[in-house]
């Protein structure tokens, strides 16, 4: 006899790992969620919007790409939704807004229930950590589109700003410094450059130890995105930011170049900060030009504030307490000083 088990979907499995992530599920609230998972639809009190004069709700959608690979292959999936949190709130705090709830979408080939409290486990983890909620999500089994042990997840995440608070190329003007803050590595973008180089090309596993990473390759691949939503909400709210670029797909130029207005250009100056030995690897290995590493990876620099001249020493020290290493990379001058009109250049080499 035919049944939707015998056809790869499990409802069992699928209700016990919803008992296995209730515990993270948990740790990732705030006091506006109301109720607990388990229904149709998540419900956050947004009683609290009424304390603004004109509230703006941003939202944004994403997934991680190509990295969930590597730990798929390494069988270590406790991180990954750390990295989906990352590529979602800090989208949203660009232009001020405060992440309130987020939810998470899981497609995999079976329901294996430790695996998937561990993927929520390092989305939970990491919505403590932005002071965002998790407010519900989505499992669901794709047998015959996906291999048991295959698996793609995504989120999307609601926030709030003040209109009159909102960052963006407006407030953007000449004399302005770019204030430069270090990722931790990779973080999610660029996976299938990086990939293609070190299995395809180098044929590196990775279980390799590699004495300029200090680790094994697989444990620097999935070394987890940083968040900087507490410490740029921090930073809005204290110094006179005019406008942030979170450093993901497209490189350091392209995200930065968004947020330039084409009354002015930027120059940043590569010899303030050093990238970690991760990116000269993809180059020298795969014979990646400069051009294509900084069009693929962030290059050592996660985001990007730009905030008035007498504001960076106070950025960079609050940026500092709160555990994200900044420093001054570049300033913003008239177009025909550095460049057309909304232009990014980089200059100099690495430090």
């Amino acid at each position: 006899m035919t049944s939707y088990a015998s056809a790869g979907v499990s409802i069992a499995e699928g209700d016990r790992a919803v008992e296995l992530m209730k515990e993270w599920v948990e740790k990732a609230r705030r006091p506006e969620v109301v109720g607990g998972i388990g229904g149709f639809a998540g419900l956050f009190d947004a009683t609290a919007l009424k304390s603004y004069d004109r509230p703006l709700l941003a939202t944004s959608a994403d997934g991680v790409g190509t990295k969930v690979q590597i730990a798929q292959l390494m069988d270590k999936h406790d991180t990954i939704g750390f990295d989906l949190v990352g590529m979602l709130v800090d989208d949203l705090v660009v232009c001020g807004a405060e992440p309130l709830f987020m939810t998470d979408y899981i497609a995999c080939g079976k329901v294996l229930p430790e695996r998937i409290a561990d993927i929520v486990k390092g989305i939970a983890q990491a919505c403590a950590e932005a002071g965002t909620a998790l407010l519900g999500g989505e499992t669901a089994e794709h047998p015959g589109l996906l291999s048991p042990d295959e698996y793609d997840i995504a989120g999307s995440t609601t926030g709030v700003v003040e209109a009159d608070r909102l960052l963006g190329p407006d407030l953007v003007r000449e004399g302005d410094v770019v204030i430069a803050m270090a990722s931790s590595g990779l973080h999610s973008n660029g996976y299938s450059l990086v990939r293609h180089v070190f299995f395809d090309k180098a044929g590196w596993k990775l279980d390799r130890d590699v004495p300029e990473l200090g680790r094994t390759l697989g444990q620097e691949l999935l070394t987890p995105t940083k968040l900087y939503t507490l410490p740029c909400l921090a930073l809005a709210a204290e110094v006179e930011v005019h406008a942030m670029s979170h450093i993901t797909g497209g490189g350091l130029a392209a995200n930065l170049a968004r947020v330039v207005p084409s009354s002015v250009s930027v120059r940043l100056d590569r010899s303030t900060w050093s990238p970690q030995p991760i990116f000269g690897l993809v180059g020298a290995l795969g014979g990646v030009s400069q051009d294509d590493l900084d069009l693929a990876l962030n290059m050592g620099v996660g985001m990007v504030a730009i905030v008035a001249p007498d504001a960076a020493d106070a950025a960079i020290r609050l940026l500092a307490d709160r555990g994200v290493d900044a420093w001054i990379a570049g300033d913003v001058a008239a177009a025909d000083v550095h460049g057309a009109g909304g232009s990014v250049t980089l200059k100099g080499s690495p430090a």
